[in-house]
């Protein structure tokens, strides 16, 4: 899933978050406004601010996305991972000028409860609803065109999906 450097420019980026709770349960919000058929649920992810570190976008999306901000990072993928947007999609988010998103994802473990959770806390919120999901759902539950992202995140973050032990270790 590696782009060669010529491509680099039409790919958005960005990040993407799999958080995951005490149960070793990963956070899923459903979008809001998807197209009809393609209402999905997904992880949160998100562009990299000018200036912005991945990490630091990871932790900010973390707080504008889930509204908390009650995480630690546990891990990240190795590289850059890459999707393509459909092309009835493509004008839509970013008027055309990128062809997908390019993501470096981080697995954090939320240390809160679940009432520290509040999509709506900002302007702009992207989910209408939200639940912890094992992580094998995870490809279900995305849309179709990022199930391949989605697969290779679990490929390299899936160790992080364990729950907590009794000695609170992991």
């Amino acid at each position: 899933m590696t782009l060669p450097d010529s491509d680099l420019p039409f790919y958005r980026p960005g990040v993407g978050i799999m958080l995951v709770n005490r149960d070793g349960l990963v956070f899923v919000g459903r979008r809001i406004g998807m197209p009809a058929g393609l209402a999905a649920w997904q992880m949160p992810q998100g562009g990299i601010d000018s200036g912005e570190t991945p990490r630091q976008a990871a932790l900010r999306e973390l707080h504008e996305e889930v509204g908390t901000d009650k995480a630690e990072i546990l891990g990240e993928t190795a590289g850059w991972l890459h999707y393509d947007l459909p092309p009835e999609l493509a004008v839509k988010p970013w008027g055309g000028r990128y062809r997908g998103q390019r993501q470096k994802w981080f697995a954090m473990r939320f240390t809160g409860m679940d009432s520290d959770i509040d999509p709506a806390v900002t302007e702009h919120p992207e989910f209408d609803a939200w639940e912890w999901v094992a992580a094998e759902r995870l490809p279900e539950l995305i849309v179709p065109f990022k199930r391949s992202l989605y697969l290779a995140v679990l490929d390299e973050l899936r160790c992080y999906c364990r729950p907590r032990l009794p000695d609170g270790s992991f």
